[in-house]
């Protein structure tokens, strides 16, 4: 998940925010266990609350939670698509994919953001959002398309190192690259849906279409324990991760902290609207 984190970091400074990044890192992985909560409206309170700071906007911060959320989401659906029309006959897989991907990716495109953010009239809560909205552009969507794929493919091989540590996994399972497209095409099929069907961690919808896509190639049984494994797998790591930052990473101020130009991390000019 860092690339995603690094994308919402650079969303963030995109929009005219100061956050550092130890800080964003400890807000992006402590919010991410909202998801957890049915509906996953935790996670946007839970990462604004934690960035919160003299230097970011509380209103800012959630507005770019939902950007950087939803790209994920766009991109994980757009590779399934694209994934499974090379190596699957299943047509509903494929419209599910495409579907998810329009649902997730029309409204993070600026100028739609933008133009629902203004329905929704969050200037009532915050007159500077207009000029945050502003730092939106397709250059930094293009950014987060880049590094989050790239995400995408780590999560794929973490589906690969699941597999493997199952007994007689290593057998069953080929090399790393072979297995690639099925694997990362799983993954991202599993968890967009899981997320958009507003379930605690997507539970029943994320495990029902890991073992649909696993079992023609390992078999029912073998894909169920692959579902389950990865899912504590997954849970256990961002507990431990969110554990360790609750801990050691300290949180921004509440009060006054002058932006030290040492130590914020500046947003490169190319990724705002001129």
């Amino acid at each position: 998940l860092a690339p995603c984190w690094l994308f919402w970091h650079a969303t963030l400074l995109a929009m005219d925010q100061r956050p550092r990044l130890h800080e964003s890192l400890r807000a992006f992985y402590l919010g991410h266990l909202g998801k957890y909560v049915p509906g996953k409206a935790l996670v946007v309170v839970l990462r604004a609350g934690q960035i919160r700071s003299p230097r970011v906007d509380t209103t800012v911060a959630a507005c770019s939670v939902f950007v950087e959320t939803l790209t994920m989401m766009a991109v994980g659906a757009s590779l399934a698509a694209a994934i499974l029309l090379l190596i699957s006959r299943s047509w509903w897989l494929w419209l599910l994919a495409v579907g998810l991907m329009l649902a997730a990716g029309v409204p993070t495109l600026p100028p739609i953001f933008r133009r629902v953010v203004r329905m929704l009239q969050l200037k009532r809560l915050n007159p500077r959002i207009e000029r945050a909205i502003a730092g939106l552009s397709f250059r930094l969507t293009a950014i987060g398309w880049l590094s989050i794929s790239v995400g995408w493919v780590l999560l794929g091989a973490s589906l690969w190192a699941t597999l493997r540590a199952i007994p007689g996994g290593a057998a069953a399972m080929p090399d790393l690259w072979p297995a690639m497209l099925l694997l990362t095409a799983t993954v991202t099929l599993a968890m967009v849906a899981g997320f958009l069907s507003l379930l605690p961690g997507g539970v029943g919808v994320r495990d029902y279409l890991i073992i649909t896509l696993l079992a023609a190639e390992f078999g029912p049984v073998f894909s169920l324990c692959a579902a389950i494994l990865l899912r504590l797998v997954w849970l256990l790591s961002e507990v431990l991760i969110s554990a360790i930052l609750y801990g050691f990473v300290p949180r921004p101020p509440d009060y006054a902290d002058p932006p030290n130009d040492a130590d914020a991390v500046h947003c490169d000019p190319g990724l705002q609207r001129s």
